[in-house]
């Protein structure tokens, strides 16, 4: 057909819109997954969820993040209001999830696979709107401790109910809240027994006012904060409302809104706490205790965002390539660039599966020796390894898409911003490797448990001979290992679990990821996948 006059082109060979799409139906291996854990059950609302997220959530996400939170110190009259206004967009984003399950659903629901039910939400919200994660994912950690405290029972009862309510109104006006953190300290960092941050008890049994400051605060619009400080007894740990029972305004300041490198449609705060009332969660002194059970939780769903991201941009790069013709054929049929995405889907589908392990050992950590050592090593393993991948994952599928994955019209600038995050947030990588020594040595039988695990599904067979030897000794014997080579031996554990569970589900995958992840070392690149045949499995699994 000719142009009309003027028109110097035809708009081709450019792929469809992504959206919209069902992201729980596009997706094999988390389908495969959920089933294989437990939560099949939940079909329904997963399938519900991920038709939701692949189309008017994807949409409002892209107005979450370029309309930026902002804070208002003061109102028009000098008062002091310390609010963070949000576009309309995120209170929405916010408003399904939590309508959804995504911060309550292991707490209501009474079927066995919640826990991996709701695992299989966050990855789904978390694929679209990575920034509302952060305050999901703290109310969801912060609910069975609360429920620890009678006192708190309305807070817990609250924090896992199916509503969302933004209004700055105290939470018995309110028929659902949500959560917060404040940790960390400008001199100490993941150091939090230097906090300075004091606790002065009051007359009543229990409560306090808090003087000090928070170098970060996540989520400061939350209706409370979990925040440690040094009470009489020790560091410990407390809830700290935004508004208090009779409608005022605690005395917490926000000093500003951190400008980060991305997860903009959340703001992260610094703040101080001017004689703010707080009540105690748990025994003065006991607050590294309280806030590493929430810990755990918070890290798998580091773990299950950074899986989130890689599926996201492994789907763009999938849909991009099916589309796109270069040199006379699709770039889905040259065989470098199906390297590259089989590789990817293979890194894809071991963090997801290994996530999903993890969640459902959570749910059995009272009943089962086995679970009891993969939630707690699993949890710093599969955050140290899947988030650190996460990042140069992105990027490829960046790559994939040439320079149109550069241009933020496209999802992939956005999702390579966010990628570093959950690699820092909740312990940097050198962080969770010192757990990892620290618990094996703790506790010597979770390592014992692992190794019999890994043994019986031959997940270190075939593996380098030092790096079996390294984890038989070290697992199996309790050897100590340096601290400088603790992220060897971190890596080498998370291969190996990676392996174990594909190994013990006979997945499909399974001799895939053995010759590629454990029989060889990694390439120093996505895309170096040795056997063709591997490659057509990996497609034939992804691409249909």
């Amino acid at each position: 057909m000719d142009l009309p006059p003027f028109e110097t082109h035809r708009v081709e060979n450019q792929p469809p819109e992504f959206v919209p799409g069902n992201l729980w139906t596009n997706d094999t291996a988390l389908r495969d997954a959920v089933a294989r854990e437990g939560g099949a059950a939940f079909t329904g609302q997963l399938s519900a969820y991920g038709a939701l997220a692949g189309d008017e959530l994807y949409a409002l996400s892209f107005d979450a993040h370029r309309d930026r939170p902002r804070l208002r110190t003061h109102d028009r009259f000098g008062q002091r209001i310390d609010r963070v206004e949000f576009h309309p967009a995120y209170h929405r984003l916010m408003g399904a999830a939590i309508e959804h399950g995504v911060a309550g659903l292991s707490w209501t629901a009474a079927e066995p696979g919640a826990h991996v039910a709701r695992a299989a939400l966050s990855y789904l919200h978390h694929q679209v709107e990575p920034g509302t994660s952060c305050p999901l994912t703290m109310t969801h950690a912060a609910i069975p401790v609360l429920r620890r405290e009678p006192a708190l029972a309305e807070w817990a009862t609250k924090a896992a109910a199916p509503h969302y309510d933004p209004r700055e109104v105290p939470i018995a006006d309110k028929a659902g809240i949500t959560l917060g953190m404040g940790m960390t300290e400008k001199q100490g960092g993941s150091d939090v027994r230097a906090n300075t941050t004091r606790a002065e008890p009051l007359a009543t049994e229990g409560e306090y006012t808090l003087v000090g400051h928070k170098w970060f605060m996540s989520a400061p619009m939350s209706d409370g904060f979990l925040v440690l400080a040094q009470a009489p007894g020790g560091l410990t740990c407390l809830l700290l409302p935004r508004v208090l029972s009779d409608g005022r305004r605690n005395a917490c300041r926000l000093m500003r809104l951190k400008d980060k490198l991305g997860d903009w449609s959340n703001a992260s705060s610094e703040v101080e706490f001017c004689g703010a009332w707080a009540r105690r969660i748990g025994e003065e002194g006991r607050g590294v205790a309280t806030i590493l059970e929430m810990v755990m939780l918070t890290r798998l769903d580091c773990m299950l965002g950074s899986a989130a991201q890689m599926r996201m941009a492994l789907a763009h790069a999938l849909h991009h390539l099916r589309h796109r013709h270069a040199f006379g054929r699709a770039l889905l049929d040259q065989p470098l660039m199906r390297n590259v995405l089989a590789d990817l889907a293979l890194e894809a589908e071991a963090a997801i599966a290994l996530a999903l392990h993890v969640a459902r050992a959570i749910e059995q950590a009272d009943t089962d020796p086995l679970a009891v050592a993969v939630a707690r090593i699993g949890t710093a393993v599969g955050k140290y390894w899947v988030c650190k991948r996460a990042p140069a994952f992105v990027n490829e599928a960046q790559e994939c898409l040439g320079g149109a994955g550069y241009v933020e019209e496209s999802l992939l600038p956005r999702l390579y911003r966010q990628a570093p995050l959950n690699s820092i947030w909740e312990g940097s990588g050198n962080v969770q490797c010192l757990d990892v020594l620290r618990a094996l040595a703790r506790e010597p039988g979770h390592g014992r448990a692992l190794w019999r695990w890994l043994e019986s599904t031959d997940a270190v067979a075939g593996a380098d001979g030092e790096v079996a030897a390294i984890l038989e000794a070290v697992l199996a014997g309790g050897k100590d290992v340096p601290e400088l080579h603790a992220r060897l031996l971190v890596e080498s554990l998370a291969l190996a679990m990676q392996a174990a569970v594909l190994q013990q589900a006979a997945h499909p995958l399974a001799d895939v990821f053995q010759r590629n992840r454990i029989g060889r070392r990694l390439g120093g690149a996505y895309g170096t996948l040795a056997d063709a045949r591997d490659v057509d499995a990996l497609l034939a699994r992804v691409a249909g």
